[in-house]
């Protein structure tokens, strides 16, 4: 990964400056009750073999420039975090781009929006009724 290219112009310690996917990577690491090693070593993506590594991570969460991280990457961070890959992505798209998946919804809410599009529409129809039958649309919605 390279370290110092960094897409804001914003230091470290500006009150705007998102911080989403920083603080999701030390809060799991933290209940993980990893170090930087131990968490680092892990980090490692099942499919390409791409690793984070520990420096990366510490820029990452002490607010230092870093480049965002590729899919591989963070392929790499779930497999630390042992998170699905979507909670990192949702964290990433937040901080690095100003992507909030859906602003109001739940962490659960948002894994069950990420698996619908592995069903197929006529299924996502029929699942739309039923959930229409047990909390009905507000006006406006269709």
């Amino acid at each position: 990964m390279a370290a110092y290219e960094d897409q804001s112009t914003r230091g470290p310690m500006d009150p705007e400056r998102r911080q989403q996917f920083a603080d999701l990577i030390r809060r799991r690491r933290s209940e993980l009750n990893q170090g930087l090693t131990a968490f680092s070593a892990k980090a490692v993506d099942p499919i390409s073999g791409v690793k984070v590594s520990r420096g990366w991570i510490h820029r990452l969460e002490t607010g230092e420039p870093i480049t965002p991280p590729v899919v591989e990457e963070l392929r790499a961070l779930a497999a630390a975090c042992e998170y699905p890959l979507e909670t990192l992505q949702d964290a990433a798209g937040a901080q690095f781009h100003g992507v909030d998946a859906l602003a109001s919804g739940s962490s659960e809410a948002r894994a069950y929006v990420h698996k619908l599009d592995r069903i197929p529409v006529d299924q996502r129809e029929r699942l739309l009724r039923l959930i229409d039958t047990l909390v009905p649309p507000e006006e406006g919605d269709l």
